[in-house]
């Protein structure tokens, strides 16, 4: 059987398989190309950890908004269903091959649920 996510340090390996495989999807690559050219990845990955942290384990590190961040990119590169499918897809078979338990499927819960809420604001949501 194996484990719940427990602390910062589950989360963080879970973001970082999960990026393993976005980064090595060529579909999914354009939307990180300028973080790995500044050499920012390892920082945007501690991002994303807080902001995950926060959801899971109620803490108040994460100080962007989530939602402007893709807005924004989305300005310039197009967003897709398929993206959005992809990103949920990965996110899971990441946590499911690691995790199980409460906070594992608060998790993928969440993940739907901002999934569905950003295709919604971006007019691409398809049910």
């Amino acid at each position: 059987m194996k484990m719940d996510i427990s602390t910062r340090k589950d989360i963080k390996l879970i973001i970082t398989l999960f990026y393993d495989k976005l980064l090595s999807d060529k579909i999914m690559l354009p939307f990180f190309e300028e973080i790995i050219a500044q050499n920012h990845l390892e920082a945007h990955l501690e991002i994303i950890t807080d902001f995950w942290n926060d959801i899971l384990f109620d803490t108040n590190t994460y100080s962007n908004n989530v939602m402007q961040k893709h807005l924004d990119k989305n300005s310039f590169l197009a967003f897709k269903k398929e993206h959005f499918t992809i990103w949920v897809s990965y996110l899971f078979d990441t946590i499911d091959a690691n995790f199980e338990g409460e906070k594992a499927s608060n998790m993928k819960n969440r993940a739907m649920s901002i999934s569905t809420v950003m295709q919604l604001k971006m007019n691409i949501y398809k049910s």
